[in-house]
């Protein structure tokens, strides 16, 4: 059957898998400035930008930057529910493969960073999924409360951070300037390894900074994930990812999402303003978007409900058929990116500004999900959801 039979004859709903292809393209956005540039600093990097590099940077920030991934990892815990759906129809047991899942996106995490691109998602909810797992059997309400609490808890670590760097710029700038000269040394290592290198140095390259991007991504982050899981999973057992029309997705969109965008609109400012990650305002910028990342994600999702809604047409049955595909995406993007960027490609690493990257992510994004959407309309999964579906249920199924 295909997806189109799957809409039109079994009621498959385009409301999660249009979530996903917006998901994809906003993770491209955010992510191409991590293979065009070193991490953390990226576009800082090149020491100045024109205006045009700075407002893409501020629109990027605005509408993608903790949000994106937000809404990926919303669909990785609503994913959970529907592997548990799917393992009570079938009568199997669900523990072992879930636990296969999770093996294998581990194994594709390991080889997408050392092969693709350092700031790899997947391996990352290998680990968290893990946790996911606990709250298998909570309640909707209890779900929610869960994710209140880890947001909150994020929050508190975010501030905290914030304040200081804040402290330690204020009333010890020498310490700051050593830290930045230790980070920056870092960095120039990075940018010749992935400018000029080979494709053994590279590898090598992404393989040394994974631990720094660890260190980083989990505290500011990492938490968050969580609590996004515990969403996802609480949207399908309270039915409202499966209902477009959910009251819910209307005070979304009228109420969430002006103070989602307003707010990250403030941070992403603030962001544009500080001169490296370990500024004042670069730090409170990033923690102003987080505050602001759950309203705006769940302002997405409103908007995203509204759009799905209405009779079947070409383009949303394209883009929602794409995101049916999400892995396979993902990772074509990074494969397109890591050969424009790194030496042993293209060599366009720390040659292209802000706005030059955004264009080339809008190019590479609109290229992986017609890559998914074309391949899904002869086969019934994408190849990298194939893949991970033959280790999932060993070939059985």
């Amino acid at each position: 059957m295909t997806y189109k039979d799957q809409i039109e004859r079994s009621g498959r709903n385009l409301f999660p898998d249009l979530v996903r292809a917006f998901a994809l393209m906003g993770i491209v956005l955010v992510n191409v400035a991590y293979f065009a540039w070193p991490g953390p600093d990226t576009y800082s990097y090149a020491q100045s930008m024109s205006r045009l590099d700075a407002a893409a940077i501020f629109g990027v920030d605005s509408l993608f930057f903790m949000k994106s991934y937000s809404l990926f990892s919303v669909m990785f815990g609503a994913g959970l529910a529907y592997q548990m759906m799917s393992a009570e129809r079938s009568g199997a047991r669900f523990g072992p493969r879930y636990f296969r899942r999770l093996l294998g996106l581990a194994m594709l995490g390991v080889l997408h960073i050392a092969f693709a691109f350092v700031g790899d998602i997947l391996l990352i909810y290998a680990v968290i999924g893990v946790i996911l797992f606990l709250f298998r059997n909570a309640s909707v309400k209890a779900l929610r409360r869960w994710g209140y609490g880890f947001l909150i808890l994020q929050a508190v670590f975010l501030i905290l951070g914030t304040l200081a760097i804040a402290a330690m710029n204020t009333f010890d700038p020498a310490a700051g300037a050593e830290v930045d000269a230790e980070m920056m040394a870092e960095m120039d290592r990075y940018f010749e390894a992935y400018s000029t290198g080979s494709f053994r140095d590279v590898v090598s390259a992404r393989l040394g900074e994974y631990a720094s991007y660890i260190a980083v991504i989990l505290p500011i982050q990492g938490i968050a994930i969580i609590a996004f899981f515990l969403f996802g999973l609480a949207g399908v057992k309270s039915g409202v990812l499966q209902d477009p029309d959910a009251p819910l997705w209307h005070t979304s969109r009228r109420v969430y999402l002006p103070i989602g965008l307003i707010g990250s609109a403030a941070g992403a400012w603030l962001m544009v303003q500080g001169e490296g990650t370990l500024s004042t305002e670069a730090m409170l910028g990033n923690t102003v978007i987080f505050l602001a990342s759950p309203f705006s994600t769940l302002g997405y999702l409103g908007l995203i409900a509204k759009v799905s809604q209405g009779p079947l047409d070409g383009a949303r049955l394209f883009l929602a058929r794409a995101g049916t595909s999400s892995l396979t995406a993902y990772l074509l993007q990074s494969l397109i990116l890591s050969v424009l960027f790194s030496g042993y490609g293209f060599g366009l690493y720390g040659q292209v500004g802000a706005a030059g990257c955004v264009g080339i992510a809008l190019v590479t994004g609109a290229v992986s999900l017609a890559f998914a959407s074309v391949w899904r309309a002869r086969f019934e999964r994408g190849p990298m959801e194939t893949l991970l579906r033959a280790w999932t249920y060993l070939g059985k199924a």
